[in-house]
């Protein structure tokens, strides 16, 4: 049952559409498949899966951790709509700085693959998201970092549409983007 898996437009994001069968009874897909991956270049293993729930006009984000514990993230939206976005942080990428963003939602059903280097964080367009992740790394708090969701420099064009987000604490106090660099 294949998936379709395009390239984003920086390097090593990858757009997964998996194939669904639905009917009068609801649906199924195969939302990892290993070998599938592998056949498609992606040879990443996970590690850890992390579930989460936001209420509409959460910002979750923009989080990554650093080397030598950097993640991967395999992400997907499996009730409601999120707006999802990654930044580039490889400091010898062409990309380094720029981002992709990409609706996910219970409906489209599609997978976003975030390599790491990445820093990652979504939007919740919807009343309620439930949001998956699989990850290449487990959590370790001595590498954990962020980047500001709303860093000038990233200019990322929220699709707030006149909400105001709820962002945490923490994520309100994590450096701008010429902060880590220094």
């Amino acid at each position: 049952m294949p998936s379709t898996f395009t390239s984003g437009p920086l390097e090593g994001l990858i757009v997964i559409h998996p194939r669904i069968f639905g009917d009068e009874r609801g649906f199924f897909y195969e939302c990892y498949k290993r070998s599938e991956f592998v056949a498609n270049g992606l040879y990443e293993e996970f590690v850890q899966d992390n579930h989460s729930s936001s209420t509409l006009g959460v910002i979750r984000g923009l989080h990554f951790q650093s080397s030598p514990h950097a993640q991967g993230k395999l992400v997907r939206c499996t009730l409601g709509q999120v707006w999802d976005v990654a930044v580039d942080l490889r400091p010898v990428s062409a990309t380094y700085g720029q981002h992709f963003g990409i609706v996910l939602s219970e409906e489209n059903k599609t997978l976003f693959y975030i390599p790491p280097g990445f820093a990652h964080g979504f939007l919740t367009l919807s009343e309620k998201a439930e949001f998956l992740y699989k990850c290449t790394a487990e959590y370790a708090p001595a590498s954990d970092g962020g980047v500001r969701w709303d860093d000038p420099d990233l200019n990322i064009p929220w699709p707030l549409q006149g909400m105001s987000p709820l962002v945490s604490e923490k994520d309100n106090k994590l450096p701008f983007l010429k902060e880590l660099e220094t």
